[in-house]
């Protein structure tokens, strides 16, 4: 979209400056609260790109992410505007919680109404100051609570322009994913702001790997929309695992769950991936895949009931095509060495 001039919350940012922008948020027990976001707009126009992370509370690798991201001198040569928002929700964050006070889940609010819940407001803030203002978003994840994902890229492959870039991420895995109705992505699609979903690593805990895939996926979609330079030597780009259908497997019982599959292997159907144990008696029960594929999701809780959920599987067709493309993505995580280049990369002007 055309960016000769800029304003945010009644604050013009100018071409070549950076500046920090605080949104006025509902206080909190009289206690005054600010949604802080930082601006980087280069000193030529382009597109408009959000990053936000913590929609959920206890979701940190996202924070970690755009904490390096923007201290890459890489940016220096962007083009365009590059709105980065760490913590969307600062009030679920303090109590280490998911869900604001109010228990409500500010991924399920938006649009948001300035008449509504907590979450409905603060959804509301963002989505008008931030969110309708780009022309693309990147949305930060990780599992939800006592569960870890794959590094994985969600998107609805079957629209180009979100595939294409979901693609470039670099991340191991892309997931069809349908949309949500009051999700972020799912409101600003029918806005006309398409927006990928980076999921990785586990709530509460930062994840090294999942941290970097992330940093360096931004940085590869910036450079397919051209915000950013190509470099001189291009690297090998190994395509994804690309897959249209995942099923969480639940617990069929009861009990202390021993698992004997990790997240990324490559599961056969019918094959063991898990025991439940009796805790005070002998009997053991299999866990086995219900369908070929690789495990993107899994349970970090050794306590499970009947009925939980404790393997994300994606499915697949070709096994052996997709181990290969795994073992790249294992061998090529982003080293200090990585992040070293980025910051004196040789580019194309």
């Amino acid at each position: 979209m055309p960016n000769s001039k800029l304003i945010i919350a009644d604050t013009e940012i100018l071409r070549g400056t950076r500046v920090t922008i605080n949104l006025e948020l509902p206080k909190l027990y009289n206690t005054p609260t600010n949604l802080p976001i930082r601006v980087i707009r280069g000193k030529k126009d382009g597109p408009i790109v959000f990053v936000s992370a913590a929609i959920h509370g206890d979701e940190l690798n996202g924070i970690e992410i755009i904490r390096r991201l923007r201290k890459l001198s890489i940016l220096n040569k962007l083009k365009g505007t590059l709105i980065l928002v760490p913590i969307v929700n600062v009030y679920g964050i303090m109590n280490l919680s998911r869900y604001l006070p109010d228990r409500r889940d500010l991924n399920r609010s938006f649009p948001g109404s300035i008449k509504g819940s907590l979450a409905s407001r603060v959804a509301k803030t963002f989505f008008d100051e931030v969110v309708l203002r780009c022309d693309l978003g990147i949305d930060l994840h990780t599992a939800s609570i006592h569960k870890s994902n794959l590094p994985q890229v969600r998107t609805n492959i079957d629209n180009e322009y979100t595939f294409k870039l979901a693609k470039a991420f670099g991340a191991p895995v892309v997931l069809h994913s349908e949309l949500r109705d009051g999700s972020l992505r799912g409101t600003a699609q029918d806005s006309g702001v398409p927006i990928l979903l980076y999921e990785a690593g586990e709530a509460l805990r930062f994840d090294e790997t999942s941290i970097r895939i992330g940093v360096a996926g931004i940085i590869n979609v910036l450079r397919e929309i051209q915000m950013l330079p190509a470099v001189l030597k291009k690297k090998t780009i190994k395509s994804p695992i690309i897959t249209r259908n995942s099923n969480w497997i639940r617990s069929s019982e009861s009990g202390m769950l021993r698992t004997i599959k990790a997240l990324g292997d490559i599961v056969k159907k019918d094959e063991i991936i898990a025991f439940i144990d009796e805790p005070l008696g002998d009997d053991i029960y299999e866990i086995r895949a219900t369908f070929d594929g690789v495990i993107i999701g899994k349970s970090e809780i050794p306590l499970v009931q009947e009925g939980d959920a404790i393997f994300h599987i994606a499915k697949l067709k070709n096994l052996e095509s997709a181990e290969s493309k795994l073992e790249y993505f294992n061998d090529s995580a982003m080293d200090e060495s990585e992040f070293h280049e980025l910051n004196n990369e040789e580019i194309i002007e």
